[in-house]
């Protein structure tokens, strides 16, 4: 990090930007960690056995035996291989589509019961309905090396060990655009394989903040202005994105319930939904659950 011209580290991205937003994830339930000084083959924070690997399997696994406590490891590991099976042959949004159907749906396998009987089951990865039976994890200066290069994303959260929500933060001062043109599109060339699982991206330089997927040009990128409701005023800052959309609950129902691939000309296309159409939906849900002591009025959402 650039000190300013005083020499002072207090205006500097670090203590501005990425220390608040660390701040605001550990006040909503996530643990943290810093990786800065992991080495190449000793990455004692996170687990991994060399930084190329952007699964922390130390956390994927116990995440499977609780969350399946009825499958044998022979059905877990089989699930592990799945999941982690290279795409690098596949383009981006491709592999991300692979990965996202299995983190939604689960992930089929076969194995053989205590019976020694063939049987098929799905492995589940995250539960969608008890946010906190997962574990949420920010790492800071995640040093992920790609086949050439290896680079260090500011900030990647993870859930059950997988990289879900990529944030790139910039200097008060400069321009958000950087964070895109300078920063994100060098990662997906140089380590493109932390994108296969990822959720959503979110940039931000504090004052203001953009949500888009691993598909979305600048443009795409929008602002997520509120958190709780749509009654609220609407704000830009890096808080209100990253409680809009970061916090544990929140976080699961945009992933599994706001993202769609689309089959566009060229290819597809991942969009996630923008703020607006997150709270619609649920108004309307919430009203139809509702629509008793609503005497079978709705309102036009």
């Amino acid at each position: 990090m650039k000190k300013t011209a005083a020499g002072s580290d207090d205006y500097t991205e670090d203590a501005l930007v990425e220390q608040p937003a660390i701040d605001i994830f550990r006040d909503m339930g996530w643990e943290t960690a810093n990786a800065f000084n992991e080495t190449p083959t000793n990455c004692f924070v996170t687990g991994r056995e060399t930084n190329m690997e952007v699964v922390f399997k130390a956390r994927l696994r116990p995440a499977l035996e609780r969350l399946n406590p009825n499958l044998p490891d022979e059905a877990l590991n089989e699930a592990i291989n799945q999941f982690l099976a290279d795409k690098s042959m596949k383009t981006i949004v491709g592999a991300n589509q692979d990965t996202y159907e299995m983190l939604r749906d689960g992930i089929q396998v076969r194995f053989r019961d205590s019976d020694h009987e063939m049987k098929e089951e799905r492995v589940k990865l995250i539960d969608w309905d008890n946010p906190r039976n997962n574990d949420f994890l920010l790492v800071s200066q995640l040093w992920v090396a790609g086949s050439i290069y290896t680079r260090r994303p500011d900030l990647i959260g993870f859930v059950n060990g997988i990289p879900l929500v990529f944030i790139e933060l910039k200097a008060v001062h400069e321009n958000l655009r950087n964070a895109f043109d300078g920063n994100l599109s060098d990662y997906k060339d140089t380590i493109p394989h932390l994108f296969w699982y990822n959720g959503f991206i979110i940039l931000s330089n504090l004052a203001e903040s953009v949500v888009g997927t691993v598909t979305s040009d600048w443009e795409s990128f929008t602002e997520w202005k509120k958190v709780e409701s749509e009654e609220e005023s609407a704000q830009s800052s890096l808080e209100t994105t990253l409680r809009g959309t970061c916090e544990p609950a929140r976080l699961l129902d945009i992933i599994e319930n706001f993202i769609l691939y689309e089959k566009v000309r060229g290819g597809l296309e991942k969009v996630v939904g923008r703020y607006h159409q997150y709270f619609g939906v649920n108004n309307v849900i919430e009203a139809v659950h509702n629509i008793d002591k609503k005497k079978g009025r709705l309102r036009v959402y």
